[in-house]
């Protein structure tokens, strides 16, 4: 097991049919009617001759208005309350540690990350106890696995450019 130290808000509970369902939800409205459109004009190959870079930052402009017109009209994303509430010390590609040792061997979780990741967003993840500190990554959904696997690399590669730093 190896882990980046890497420290993100998470906040976790046991996992039960409610807690299944606000998962499930939260997969889904990665799919929200823009991507949807942007996935369909993908497949249709209408997007070949546009720079992804840009086509991303317009979609995250375009949600950032969504979520201005819902901050107006006073809509608010309500999550479920979750009983624990810590940081992780360490990331990995299956596994991830925590501060606090809180957890219980077998016992699956579910939680939501602040990954400093673009846009902004939770991320969802349900784990099981596999350690009293370290949880086993059992579901993500795939969007999230990737932004998950990239934030690690990149901070894996900080890491290393401040050792190098630091040695000359």
């Amino acid at each position: 097991m190896r882990f980046v130290d890497a420290y993100v808000p998470v906040e976790f509970d046991e996992l039960n049919e409610k807690l299944k369902e606000e998962f499930d939800k939260l997969g889904s409205e990665s799919d929200d009617p823009i991507g949807q459109f942007i996935k369909l004009a993908k497949a249709r190959g209408e997007t070949k001759d546009t720079d992804p870079v840009i086509l991303e930052l317009l979609i995250a402009l375009h949600r950032k208005i969504d979520e201005l017109s819902a901050y107006i009209k006073n809509e608010k994303k309500e999550f479920i309350h979750l009983k624990y509430k810590t940081e992780t010390k360490g990331l990995g590609f299956e596994f991830f540690k925590i501060k606090d040792k809180i957890l219980k061997k077998g016992v699956k979780y579910y939680g939501r990350m602040d990954l400093p990741v673009f846009p902004e967003r939770k991320v969802p993840v349900i784990f099981e106890g596999f350690e009293e500190d370290i949880a086993k990554i059992i579901h993500m959904h795939e969007r999230d696995i990737k932004d998950y696997n990239a934030f690690i690399t990149a901070r894996e590669r900080a890491l290393i450019r401040e050792m190098r730093a630091k040695n000359g």
